[in-house]
């Protein structure tokens, strides 16, 4: 199966314990209440609303949040409106970067973007520049002894998975999106949790990173842009080299 950065799996370990949990629920609800007023609050008609659940619940979200960001999204409890925004830009390196938001100001969220890119080395794209190297995908993140190739195979291949990578005890499922919801239910009927479950982004190319200062550039500049308010994903398209992401775990 294909490779990926080792910094990927050393990300993902350290964010199972010290990431911000108020922000990923954030981000959720936010998800949930858009799908809710798009589509309706009913989860089997309105399969966002599905996507956007399944999501909630890996991250071990609260039934009562899920419930009140429902009903916001469907006016309940005060109308809500946001807009669905896609930024392209550029990190240090010639690393290509996709910025989704859901904001209520576009104008706030334009402003902090481009700020948090400028201070940071980075700088903002025209529409289209970057966008054309990323699809969307099904992304499922499995960690602890359900990370085992041959048994993820067993359960999710027929469900549609289209490529699995196995490393240091994490494992990553990649699929098309219509195929999101048979691939979370396979996982589910076979009781394999998932850390993370998600349609995202993915890049066709990436750019290798070999420089400790540039990677360390890109992170913190990746990291800032996630804490903005209106930032619900950020992808972008590089691959730190083994020896640098060995150099930055010890950090």
């Amino acid at each position: 199966m294909s490779g990926h950065s080792k910094w990927a799996n050393i990300k993902h370990k350290k964010d199972a314990t010290d990431k911000k949990r108020g922000k990923i629920f954030s981000r959720l609800a936010k998800e949930i209440m858009v799908a809710a007023k798009m589509g309706g609050g009913d989860a089997n008609a309105n399969p966002r609303l599905r996507s956007a659940l399944t999501a909630a619940r890996a991250a071990n979200m609260p039934n009562t949040n899920i419930d009140r960001a429902i009903k916001k999204g469907l006016g309940e409890l005060g109308d809500v409106t946001f807009e669905e925004i896609l930024y392209e830009g550029y990190a240090p390196g010639g690393v290509a970067l996709l910025i989704e938001c859901l904001t209520d100001n576009r104008n706030r969220s334009i402003s902090e973007v481009r700020t948090t890119l400028d201070r940071s080395n980075g700088n903002l794209a025209a529409a289209g520049a970057v966008g054309w190297m990323f699809k969307r995908l099904s992304h499922f993140v499995i960690s602890g002894d359900n990370a085992d190739e041959d048994k993820l195979m067993d359960i999710v291949l027929d469900a549609g998975a289209d490529d699995i990578d196995v490393e240091d005890g994490v494992a990553e499922i990649w699929a098309a999106p219509e195929a999101f919801e048979a691939i979370a239910q396979a996982l589910a009927d076979a009781k394999v949790a998932t850390d993370e479950a998600e349609i995202t982004r993915k890049a066709d190319t990436t750019v290798e990173i070999k420089d400790i200062h540039t990677a360390q550039q890109i992170l913190k500049l990746v990291d800032r842009l996630e804490e903005l308010d209106d930032v619900q994903m950020v992808t972008a398209n590089f691959e730190i080299a083994d020896e640098i992401a060995d150099q930055l775990e010890e950090e």
